[in-house]
């Protein structure tokens, strides 16, 4: 990356305008911040690449200057030709971008001691038949949720008693240093409190809280597939100040040995012998409430489709039924004694020259072919 135009890094052309310049250089100082790359080493190179790029792109003199000579033209200006303005400008973006991470946006933090050590949504994940889903039932789960430990007040130190954090000296935030700016981010001691257990409090071994289990009855709506999400409101951890989160189930739907799901339409296969696809059948096939019948069309094809409409699955969100479509897979015999090949012959026989399309177009291609070497 390092060989790499200013114009390059940012990704964007070399007529690009301040806006395009400035748009790519947020996009990419995101996507590489510290405070977004922990430990990474390549993100921070890559951060200051970014940089590096944005204050020459960005003022019109070291732009013109970089044009016509390139980094080699910049040397011994030491970023001097830099107006105050270009700076300000770049740290209020800075603000901007990252005043969630703790880089001072304005926002007023959290006070520590109301933080909880975990999130109170929790997720769980659920296996259910395929029938389960299309018809809808009633499922118990059972799950286990956190609480706040009482005897530590979810401090996780004995007695609730607390030490400034020897990390960040209490700040909750430990802070690096990129050129002339001056990022933030949590610290990975306290967790952003600030503050330590002096002694780990015995009832929840210094985490803070304990664990319960529980079990809870749902209903799976109808229609529901593998990704969809049920959200059970006030059965997720609670906190410290007994405010309780919700309880996600995510579901993950088991196949059909004949069923095959797309959305809200199912497919099943449907074997059919050479003879009823000729003939054009009408054969009694399985749906989801039952039995249907199903028409072939004379000469019907290998692979060939037939739709049901609304024969399908409800639509979770209530928005209709989907199709059932049946896909023909044509069988045909995996052998033939003396009188079946008679007879075939003497069907093939009774279509004349209609059961040799082959030799028309067989004998141009031939004909064709035996040009080519004359």
């Amino acid at each position: 990356m390092e060989n790499l135009s200013y114009y390059e890094i940012l990704e964007v052309s070399s007529d690009a305008d301040k806006t395009t310049i400035k748009k790519a250089y947020r996009k990419m100082a995101k996507q590489y911040h510290p405070d977004k790359n922990a430990g990474d080493k390549e993100a921070e190179y890559k951060f200051k690449l970014v940089n590096e790029a944005y204050q020459c792109l960005s003022d019109e003199q070291q732009r013109s200057i970089y044009d016509r000579y390139g980094k080699e033209g910049l040397q011994g200006m030491g970023g001097s030709s830099r107006s105050s303005s270009g700076f300000d400008d770049l740290g209020s973006m800075f603000e901007e971008m990252f005043s969630g991470f703790g880089g001072g946006g304005g926002r007023r933090r959290q006070n520590p001691a109301d933080m909880d050590k975990y999130p109170l949504d929790i997720n769980v994940d659920m296996y259910i038949n395929f029938n389960e889903a299309i018809f809808g039932c009633e499922k118990e789960i059972e799950f286990t949720y956190k609480k706040s430990c009482q005897k530590c007040k979810g401090t996780g130190a004995k007695d609730g008693k607390l030490s400034t954090c020897s990390q960040c000296k209490g700040q909750g935030q430990i802070y690096m240093k990129q050129g002339f700016m001056t990022f933030s981010q949590t610290c990975p001691v306290c967790n952003g409190t600030g503050t330590a257990a002096t002694e780990p409090c015995k009832t929840c071994n210094g985490h803070g809280y304990e664990e319960v289990r529980e079990t809870v009855k749902i209903s799976v709506p109808k229609g529901i597939d593998s990704g969809n999400r049920l959200r059970v409101s006030g059965k997720g951890n609670i906190g410290k100040k007994g405010h309780r989160g919700d309880l996600y189930v995510t579901f993950e739907v088991k196949p059909d040995k004949h069923f095959i799901r797309d959305d809200n339409d199912v497919y099943i296969e449907i074997p059919v012998f050479f003879t009823q696809a000729i003939k054009g059948d009408t054969l009694t096939i399985p749906s989801l409430t039952g039995e249907l019948e199903l028409k072939l069309d004379v000469g019907t094809k290998d692979k060939q489709r037939f739709t049901f409409r609304g024969e399908g699955i409800e639509d979770v969100h209530g928005h209709g039924k989907g199709n059932l479509i049946a896909v023909v897979n044509i069988q045909y015999p995996k052998k033939l004694n003396d009188e079946q090949l008679e007879l075939l012959n003497k069907l093939q026989e009774s279509f004349g020259i209609e059961s040799k399309p082959h030799e028309g177009v067989l004998d141009s291609v031939i004909d064709k072919m035996k040009n080519w070497f004359k």
